[in-house]
């Protein structure tokens, strides 16, 4: 079969990720593999077509999607999916494709789902990583009903009309998504969560020397939080935590990461200086994998205030790692739930103090516990988050 996969996050073929691992997955069954991608203004780089690794990627010119201001971003998000209507044709015109998939963000991709579905009769497969308006409006960038919230409402309805099948990333997304879309027929919205090619495990007699290298003390039950520092990530409670343990003597905090909220924890190190947080920008994804094996707690932070259930990706890696996971987040999503039903991790709401750091204790006073609480995490990521599970929920469709 002919599959064409549409997205607007960063792709190459060489570096691990959860669109990449799956579709790796697909061509190995023998099925040809598309991809239409974005070369943002940044890049200074034109459309160009390439094949990677058995897969033909389309890396479209477009605006600024990331990184930059909010009226940049919209603009760009506003001309994005006739970019790709008009790439698409004119690259792909000949392929009849089978399946087309795409995943959130953005919500615009209505028009280029509806041309490939029209124009070659494919079957269209939504994996929905992101609630967007609800999510803008949850964090106050957006004002809930108004009129720019309702135009992307509008431009979300047309999508979810489009997919013929909605994959979500937890049950409690599940949940919200027909809950708050009455008009779509539940039998169309089912469980496909992020999910990674786990790899072999890292060689744990490196830690020391990881450890060394970045500044690490040996001695100490090591805490990470990896991934991007932004608004949704309830950066501010973060550091409240951070403020209560910095006297703690088994607890070192480890933050890499980078985002609108980056100058936050600068700032904080820099006037309170506590001797047990470290921070540092982002790192290659090669390094980043390398260095969490020297780790023995993974962080997840969300805003308190969502009402959407978001289910970070930077999981799968604690996960692959071995590490038990702590999670600070609203009471929406389920990320806490099902990591301690896996007895993989501690979940803890945010603003709750005094839970987190009896989750930082707890996990600090027994090595052992860690170490069957992080095997738990890496059983919990082969049986439910591998990519050979999630083409085979997208595939059945298919074959029916």
């Amino acid at each position: 079969m002919n599959i064409l996969f549409l997205t607007i996050a960063k792709f190459n073929v060489d570096e691990k990720g959860i669109y990449r691992d799956l579709l790796l997955e697909l061509k190995n069954r023998g099925h040809n593999i598309y991809v239409a991608a974005v070369n943002q203004r940044r890049t200074k780089k034109p459309t160009t077509l390439s094949v990677q690794q058995g897969i033909t990627v389309l890396q479209i010119k477009t605006g600024n999607l990331t990184k930059c201001g909010l009226i940049e971003k919209g603009l760009s998000i506003l001309f994005v999916e006739n970019q790709f209507v008009k790439a698409i044709k004119r690259y792909f015109g000949n392929v009849h494709f089978d399946l087309v998939t795409y995943s959130t963000p953005p919500v615009t991709f209505f028009k280029t789902v509806q041309y490939v579905k029209k124009s070659s009769g494919a079957l269209a497969y939504l994996q929905l990583k992101d609630i967007f308006p609800q999510n803008a409006a949850d964090l106050s960038t957006m004002k809930q009903n108004g009129l720019i919230y309702r135009y992307f409402r509008n431009k979300e309805k047309k999508l979810y009309a489009a997919s013929d099948f909605i994959g979500c990333m937890s049950p409690a997304n599940c949940e919200f998504v027909i809950k708050h879309n009455p008009e779509i027929d539940p039998s169309r919205v089912e469980l496909c969560p992020n999910a990674v090619k786990p790899s072999e495990m890292a060689d744990k007699s490196d830690r020391s020397a990881l450890r060394a290298q970045h500044g690490i003390p040996q001695d100490k039950v090591v805490y990470v939080y990896g991934g991007n520092l932004g608004r949704s990530q309830g950066i501010p409670y973060l550091i409240q935590c951070l403020r209560a343990l910095k006297d703690d003597p088994n607890a070192f905090f480890l933050i890499i990461g980078s985002g609108t909220e980056y100058k936050k924890i600068a700032l904080f190190l820099e006037q309170e200086k506590p001797k047990n947080v470290r921070l540092l920008e982002s790192l290659a994804k090669s390094e980043y994998e390398a260095l969490l094996s020297a780790c023995d707690v993974g962080l997840i932070f969300l805003d308190q205030c969502f009402t959407i259930p978001n289910f970070p990706s930077r999981l799968l890696s604690y996960l692959e790692n071995e590490l038990p996971v702590i999670t600070a987040t609203d009471e929406a999503t389920d990320i806490g739930d099902i990591l301690e039903q896996a007895t993989a991790g501690i979940k803890t709401i945010g603003g709750r103090l005094h839970d987190f750091i009896a989750a930082v204790n707890y996990l600090a006073e027994d090595a052992e516990r860690r170490a069957q609480m992080g095997k738990n995490a890496r059983r919990l990521l082969t049986e439910q988050y591998t990519p050979e599970q999630n083409c085979d929920i997208i595939l059945s469709h298919l074959n029916k």
